[in-house]
């Protein structure tokens, strides 16, 4: 716990303090430009707006706007930590916003425990938000605050802690009751727990048809009976005339157990006691009710969710609010209303029963997902969230008469979410998510620099890799106590002193280079190297993937594992490819590393390997090959070979999206491109991935690229080699070797063909 806190408070604290920032999103770089964002002529939109307050919508960005609102009175599980205390959850809250739904966020945190001053607080916000998000504030003043705002106030108002859980949830009780042919309007049902977040459950419930006389509610003090005294409205309504008091009796029997409370307050037994084919929803985190596997091994027929990731069926906010205040915003609607949050539970249980695409199977590294016990909610990483829950609530909004702004065209809406969706880190997190599902063994080739260790501390830490860590022991052992790194039990590795091994891996690498000109004393010193040590644990299987290059020079560490692990059967030539993370999604350079001036055999077989790569990180490759030509418009070598490359392609490979040569803005403007080359095989399809007529050109851009801020660079990803093998730019900072190692970890689970 002592690490973790250590690194959480590393993470905020590092660079620029805190999760966000506010970025300009017009030129601001001239005389002009500032002369339009301020005075004099941001006068005119002023007195747009004065003549006509919708134009604000038009010419601010109140629209896309959402105010996540707080008094620190419920954060999290640690109870009333204040207003200070609260802020980094809740510029977490707006980080979620925004990779998800491209809604941008305000954290106001209130010192306002009083509801009514925190209601005139909020009210007077209006005028700035299109959307206001409450969160962590305690029951039961939280139900007075929500119902109060969103009588007052004409803009979206939603109690995530309350609404979120419940609609997520709800989305999974059907789905779990269709499995087990059970209807609502006759099951029995326990909730364990009368917060917020229960209340709201089961309300929402009750509206799907759940009986109140089928529900029993719980609290501390047991089950809430209509003969207890000073119940608060909240809990008034739950109360039953039952002759039970607590959770074992209130069980028996039952056809669903819903629990927000603590951890560990249900156990077998109580399962056991429920009717047939149970539904059990663990949701306390980070600690469920019951432990999930404890709970699948009570019996056979039970279906479980939790509020953990670590497991099927997670309960997940992050299902819900973005794309139910997505919709919302898109028809600026004046409230999130019943009919509105019920779409998106039916959105949410509909997208569950529906084919899985490969990118979600990808993306959790599972070989089949489909409607079933383990899979009644969809999971977070799916894209078709964005898609399906928000035009859902979208047009609730608009049948329920409080859209302001309907949409006709809903291809086209469909269409603008899609394209919203390459604003974040997605494919990062995919590659994590999938690294985490398969932990790969990498050895470290320089893991006596503070950087590599604090890299393979989070990855271990992460559950995304085994590290194994090359080094001098002792320096090594220093820096991990030092820094209190959470790598004490992995193998430390001083090939110096590891007689045997170098005995061994010496042999296998004369071998291999005996006709090379290699004796075998010395290919059993080499093997004193870390690069050559690294290389050969990787070709016997020692270790999955290697990992250097963060202080050794480029070809230093690439020659090794070139003689010791070799290319993959039919490739001639290695690559190097670096994956830009932008605001349009994962861009892919090649080559951008290895060879210098590919002729036209070289390039198709740089485009095979890129697509191929690619192609496994999950992303459907659209191929550019670039030049400083469109389609024959100047002469060259260049141009000649990359004319020969696409039609050979063209002929051979037509399952490959490719064309060229073209110059790198045809590549990135389809709307252009149709425009002046409407015959070119990328179609209306925006290029994601790149391919470089020389080495200089490719390296030159993704260094400028890299340094101008404008997008973050992973790399070099190495193709060709049989095994997986990496290096690291020179200097790359910590973030950057995590993401190597995420990306190292997936190039070895596919070589070794788990997935």
């Amino acid at each position: 716990m002592e690490k973790q806190f250590d690194n959480a408070l590393e993470y905020h604290s590092k660079g620029r303090p805190g999760k966000i920032e506010v970025v300009p999103t017009k030129p601001t770089q001239t005389k002009r430009d500032l002369s339009l964002a301020y005075s004099p002529g941001v006068a005119d939109p002023c007195l747009e707006i004065a003549k006509n307050k919708q134009a604000v919508f038009k010419y601010t960005a109140k629209g896309n706007l959402v105010g996540v609102i707080t008094n620190g009175t419920a954060v999290l599980g640690l109870g009333d930590i204040g207003p200070e205390a609260s802020k980094p959850v809740m510029e977490g809250k707006g980080v979620l916003f925004k990779i998800f739904a491209d809604i941008d966020v305000f954290d106001i945190e209130l010192d306002a425990k009083d509801p009514e001053r925190f209601i005139e607080a909020v009210k007077a916000l209006e005028p700035t938000f299109g959307g206001i998000n409450l969160e962590d504030i305690k029951a039961p003043e939280s139900f007075e605050i929500e119902r109060r705002l969103k009588q007052e106030l004409n803009i979206p108002i939603m109690h995530d802690d309350q609404h979120g859980t419940a609609i997520i949830s709800a989305a999974g009780l059907l789905n779990a009751l269709e499995l087990t042919k059970k209807k609502i309007e006759k099951v029995r049902m326990v909730i364990n727990g009368a917060g917020a977040s229960a209340v709201a459950c089961g309300k929402l419930f009750v509206s799907l048809g759940l009986r109140k006389d089928n529900l029993l509610m719980l609290d501390s003090k047991g089950v809430i009976r209509q003969d207890r005294q000073n119940l608060p409205d909240s809990k008034a309504y739950f109360a039953t005339t039952e002759n039970c008091t607590d959770l074992e009796d209130a069980i028996k029997g039952a056809d669903v157990f819903v629990g927000l409370s603590k951890g560990n307050v249900l156990n077998q037994e109580m399962i056991r006691s429920m009717a047939k084919n149970p539904i059990v929803f663990a949701l306390a985190n980070p600690d469920p009710e019951i432990p999930y596997q404890e709970a699948i091994e009570s019996r056979p027929d039970v279906i479980v969710a939790t509020g953990r990731s670590d497991y099927p069926n997670q309960v997940n906010n992050v299902l819900g609010f973005p794309f139910i205040f997505r919709g919302a915003l898109d028809v600026r609607a004046t409230a999130i209303n019943e009919e509105m949050k019920m779409a998106a539970v039916m959105a949410l249980a509909k997208l569950a029963r529906e084919a899985v695409p490969d990118v979600v199977l990808i993306a959790y590294n599972e070989p089949e997902m489909s409607f079933g016990r383990n899979y009644i909610i969809p999971k977070p990483l799916d894209p078709r969230l964005i898609t399906e829950v928000a035009p859902a609530v979208a047009k609730a909004a608009m049948e329920s008469g409080v859209a302001q702004e309907p949409i006709e065209d809903w291809e086209a809406y469909k269409d603008k979410l899609r394209r919203r969706l390459g604003l974040d880190n997605r494919f990062l997190r995919s590659m994590s998510m999938r690294a985490k599902q398969n932990p790969m063994k990498i050895v470290f080739g320089e893991a006596d620099k503070l950087k590599v260790l604090k890299a393979a501390h989070l990855a271990n830490e992460e559950g995304t890799c085994i590290p194994i860590l090359l080094g001098h022991e002792h320096k090594v052992r220093a820096l991990i106590k030092e820094h209190k790194l959470n790598l004490d039990s992995n193998v430390i590795i001083d090939p110096t002193k590891e007689n045997e091994k170098q005995e061994e891996y010496g042999k296998l690498y004369f071998e291999k280079r005996s006709r090379k000109g290699l004796t075998l004393f010395e290919a059993t010193k080499e093997m004193r190297l870390r690069t050559h040590f690294g290389a050969m644990m990787v070709e016997q299987g020692d270790a999955d993937a290697f990992i250097s290059g963060l202080s050794r020079n480029y070809p230093n560490t690439i020659r090794p594992a070139l003689e010791i692990i070799g290319k993959e059967k039919g490739v001639s030539k290695v690559a190097g490819m670096y994956i830009i993370i932008s605001k349009r999604g994962p861009l892919f350079f090649a080559d951008t590393t290895v060879n210098i001036e590919p002729n036209s055999e070289e390039l198709i077989e740089l485009v095979k390997m890129t697509h191929q790569t690619v192609s496994k990180f999950g992303i459907k490759p659209k191929i550019a090959m670039l030049s400083y030509s469109n389609f024959g418009s100047a002469k060259g070598k260049t141009v000649n070979d990359i004319q020969k490359a696409v039609k050979y392609l063209h002929q051979h490979h037509p399952e490959i999206i490719v064309d060229g040569e073209m110059q790198a803005n045809m590549a990135l403007n389809p709307e252009l491109r149709q425009e002046v080359f409407p015959f070119s095989k990328l179609g209306s399809e925006e290029a994601n991935v790149f391919i470089f007529p020389t080495l200089s050109s490719g390296n030159i851009a993704y260094k400028m690229v890299q340094e101008l801020g404008v997008s973050d660079a992973i790399g070099p990803v190495l193709m060709g080699f049989r095994k997986s093998v990496h290096v690291l730019q020179l200097g790359s900072s910590i973030r950057e070797i995590v993401n190597m190692i995420n990306i190292a970890a997936v190039d070895a689970q596919g070589k070794q063909g788990l997935f």
